[in-house]
């Protein structure tokens, strides 16, 4: 029972988690103790391993389609849909005031991982219908908020997030949909958004469209964004909102990627004119903090497909002896200990910056709340963009280690190896997490979230007495003070790896403390592989961070019509 073990894994990580009691005394309600955690994860695991998995692997062969212009979903969908809403896995985090069981992130990003697990397709839904309710709570006007806070948090109405347009994808400032005000108080919206995650669906009766758009006497670039909701439907009749087109994609065919046109569409302004993308921040970075709980998801099943494999594959040994099976190779065992070793370096990572998110939120002390936010700002885009490699990188060694079969089909390692592809790309590409980091963390702010992250791993370095830890972040403030804004757009990548080893070797100096139980043990292991890993890399990425503007000395003199 992988999911089963995954589960208690999760929660054995959570508890060792040193952040946790605090998330603990400030959800005093929740009476998060081990039974509690185990059977909320645990259920998670049922439903994700029962429901969500089956339904994901004809959902990945079948995928969606476009009939009369609407879509029409994998068979199966809607059940799985039915028992995820039923079972109130949409509630966990959402506020009690609308229905919610008011849970904290961490939490949430325990099961959500599991549910990635089993079908990041599924997963696509039910996050950003979470997100909106957050910046519809925020934002919305009382009106606004009784109407779909409630009915998104029950899963009974969905949401959209709808930014992208044609030429105009991270370049925000260029959006070119309008929206013109009424006489009644609603605006028309007119424009063409594409990348829309579950644009259209029967799984809900109503969709919530969370639309950038541009007002007539608006500032020209970010400034004069302003935030719709635009409904699927408006007073019983169905907007219009039409679908384009579904795209033809590498992965998650569970789940129909839409183009969508809206051809003055009624929709509601939310919160202040000019102040949509701000606004819609709070959506985003949620949604960013769960590609890291699929990433995880994707990384962990990987990890356990490859060692259960491993452990049945016969071949090679001695000729005159039954063959042995593969993990009795010493190249098969390094490659399963660095995919376990990452997977649960992935999953530590998500779950800490959960718990900051809860602390930034719960923390009653402001010094206290403004240092997580703080160490949260520090962690979103390495959280973000680790999980989504690492979730590649671990498909990746898990065909390597099935071989032949694992480039088939009869086994899920190629499945996902196409779902973990997007996860680097949507909610922001890691050249943008790249840049946010370098430019944003480190040389803006006054460097306020670099130097909480450094404070506290600096700390707890000492008391954890990690020598390695220790150099992982020598090099990394010795990479920091090179940096600088003409430089930083070059080597924003390879800095971010660099910092992304530090952080998660602070993750695994914290397992590698672990000890007195068997799960303590195996996660103390992984713990140490992972330094030994993370100071190797380190340097790579440390060395090509000091080359600065060299890293592109080389592209003047390229001839691109040598390339055929």
């Amino acid at each position: 029972m992988p999911y089963t073990a995954a589960a208690s894994t999760i929660v054995a990580q959570m508890l060792a988690l040193p952040e946790f009691a605090r998330v603990q005394a400030l959800f005093p309600e929740a009476g998060l103790d081990e039974a509690m955690l185990l059977e909320i994860v645990g259920g998670a695991a049922d439903i994700a391993e029962g429901v969500i998995a089956p339904f994901d692997t004809h959902a990945d062969r079948t995928g969606c389609r476009l009939d009369q212009g609407r879509v029409t979903l994998a068979p199966g969908h809607h059940a799985a849909w039915a028992a995820f809403v039923e079972g109130g896995w949409t509630t966990i985090e959402g506020a009690p005031e609308w229905g919610g069981a008011g849970l904290p992130m961490i939490v949430h990003s325990a099961c959500e991982e599991l549910v990635n697990r089993a079908s990041p397709a599924f997963g696509m839904l039910p996050t950003p219908m979470r997100c909106a309710t957050k910046v519809i709570e925020r934002y919305g006007d009382p009106a606004l908020r009784a109407e779909w806070a409630p009915r998104l948090v029950a899963g009974e109405w969905a949401a959209t997030i709808c930014i992208s347009e044609a030429e105009a994808g991270s370049d925000v400032p260029r959006l070119r949909t309008m929206a013109v005000p009424q006489g009644d108080g609603t605006w028309r919206v007119t424009g063409e958004k594409i990348w829309i995650s579950f644009g259209d669906h029967d799984l809900t009766p109503r969709i919530a469209h969370m639309v950038l758009a541009r007002t007539p006497d608006a500032a020209p670039g970010s400034a004069g964004l302003s935030l719709f909701l635009v409904p699927s439907d408006h007073e019983g009749v169905r907007n219009t909102v039409v679908v384009r087109r579904i795209e033809e994609k590498l992965g998650l065919h569970g789940s129909p990627t839409c183009a969508l046109g809206f051809e003055g569409a009624v929709g509601y302004l939310v919160g202040t004119p000019g102040r949509g993308l701000a606004q819609l921040f709070t959506m985003i970075i949620g949604m960013r903090l769960s590609v890291g709980s699929q990433g995880a998801g994707l990384s962990g099943a990987a990890a356990s497909l490859a060692w259960r494999y491993a452990a049945e594959r016969r071949q090679g040994g001695k000729a005159d002896a039954p063959p042995v099976t593969i993990d009795r190779h010493g190249d098969v065992q390094r490659v399963l200990l660095g995919l376990a070793a990452r997977a649960e370096v992935t999953r530590g990572l998500v779950l800490t910056a959960s718990a900051m998110a809860d602390l930034q939120a719960r923390e009653m002390d402001e010094t206290a709340r403004t240092e997580a936010g703080q160490l949260l700002a520090w962690l979103l885009p390495i959280t973000k963009n680790f999980a989504a490699e690492a979730a590649s990188l671990c498909a990746s060694d898990a065909i390597q280690v099935l071989g032949g079969a694992g480039y088939t089909r009869e086994w899920p390692a190629e499945r996902y190896l196409r779902d973990a592809r997007v996860l680097a790309i949507y909610e922001g590409t890691s050249g943008m997490q790249a840049l946010d980091l370098a430019l944003r963390r480190v040389l803006g702010d006054e460097g306020r979230a670099y130097r909480a992250f450094l404070a506290k791993a600096r700390a707890d370095q000492a008391s954890l007495g990690s020598a390695t830890l220790g150099i992982l972040l020598d090099r990394l403030e010795l990479a920091a003070a090179s940096l600088d804004k003409a430089g930083a757009t070059i080597v924003a990548y390879p800095f971010l790896q660099l910092a992304s080893l530090a952080t998660t070797g602070w993750i695994a100096a914290r397992l590698a403390a672990l000890s007195g139980t068997p799960t303590h043990n195996h996660l103390a292991a992984l713990g140490r592989h992972w330094l030994v890993l993370a100071d190797a890399q380190a340097q790579a990425e440390a060395t090509l961070t000091a080359q600065g503007t060299g890293l592109v000395a080389a592209f003047p003199t390229i001839q691109p019509d040598l390339l055929g």
